[in-house]
Parts: C-alpha cells; structure tokens; sequence
C-alpha cells in the first residue's frame, strides 16, 4: 500500500512540474504522449510494486520467431 501511494506521490510530483510548462507553449501532441507514458509507466510500477506478474513482452516475440527458427532449421538439415 505504501509503494502504491510513494508511486503515486512522485507521479503527481512529476505532473505538477511538467504540466504546466507544456500547457503554457502548447504542446498538445507532447502533452497526449507525456500522459499516455506517464500513465503506462505508472501503472507498470504499481504492478511491480504489489509484486503482481507482469508478463516479458520478449517471451512472445520469442515463441513467434522460435517456430520460425525450428522451421528454417528443418529445411537446412
């Protein structure tokens, strides 16, 4: 819980300081983004944070180009 609410702390910290500037020169399109990574990460923190399994995207970019390797492989030998 109290990882939950430190993470939490510093991402309001992080929007406090940054907001406004991008506000103030309009930055609309950096402002969505800024939001968008500032939520996933936070998110993704929270998640380590309570230790939840959170799943290696590699795992499946692997399995993918495994079959492929396997069957390759099997035209070679």
């Amino acid at each position: 819980m109290w990882v939950s609410a430190g993470i939490l702390a510093v991402a309001v910290i992080i929007v406090i300081k940054e907001v406004p500037y991008l506000l103030r020169k309009r930055l609309k399109k950096e402002l969505l983004v800024f939001s968008i990574l500032l939520l996933f990460g936070t998110g993704l923190s929270i998640a380590q944070g309570l230790h939840k399994d959170i799943p290696n995207p590699m795992d499946r970019i692997a399995f993918v180009y495994k079959r492929f390797s396997d069957f390759i492989f099997s035209f070679l030998t």
